[in-house]
């Protein structure tokens, strides 16, 4: 009878010592690695300058030393409709914890329907938190030639779409940026080197806020 428990007791420790590692990497696999998709256009891709001194190149530098990895997907002249295209592909391939999303600019530049830009962002949102990242929805302006119904129109669909799924707002990172000369390129709608010290710093304090809460 003693045999039988002995027997019974090394088999117990066998399958604990087996287990454990299988514990260990389980929970190597809860940890999820935070990974902050940038999903935007020129604003976010370095236009007219080395892509080290774009603002999301500065942040992720700034972030060193902290566990987040930044993928820029960020691409000039972007439209929500080739970033709606583009973002199931981008799920897979880096399984974002937080997605930014500024898009939304350059569909109003080529004066596309709202509704048609508003769909699509929503998609994007949509498809963002069925793969269980979090999104942060940046405010994007226009100017004001484009007619008041339009700009409104185009500037009310954030609120609309950060309100409906929940989603944090941040203010456009230009705001008060553009409108000093000193801080913008010769075209008057992107951001110089300075200004992208600017940006950068801006939004690392208001990321860090979201990221590590």
């Amino acid at each position: 009878m003693l045999f039988l428990n002995t027997h019974s007791l090394r088999n117990k420790i066998y399958s604990l010592l087996f287990f454990i590692p299988l514990l260990l990497m389980s929970d190597q696999l809860l940890a999820k690695e935070t990974k902050l998709l940038i999903l935007g256009d020129s604003l976010s891709a370095a236009y007219g300058l080395k892509q080290e001194q774009g603002w999301v190149s500065l942040l992720q530098d700034a972030w060193k030393d902290q566990d987040v990895n930044i993928i820029n997907a960020a691409i000039s002249g972007e439209t929500t409709d080739g970033a709606l295209a583009r973002l199931p592909r981008l799920l897979e391939q880096h399984s974002p914890t937080h997605i930014f999303v500024e898009l939304g600019g350059n569909d109003g530049l080529q004066g596309h329907p709202v509704s048609k830009m508003r769909a699509n962002l929503e998609k994007i949102i949509q498809l963002s938190q069925q793969n269980k990242a979090k999104v942060i929805l940046q405010q994007m302006q226009i100017p004001t030639n484009y007619g008041t119904r339009y700009t409104q129109m185009f500037s009310h669909s954030y609120t609309l779409l950060s309100q409906k799924y929940a989603v944090i707002l941040l203010p456009f990172f230009l705001e008060t940026i553009a409108l000093d000369k000193s801080l913008m390129q010769n075209d008057g709608i992107h951001p110089n080197a300075t200004a992208q010290v600017l940006i950068a710093k801006q939004m690392q304090n208001t990321l860090a806020k979201i990221i590590f809460p």
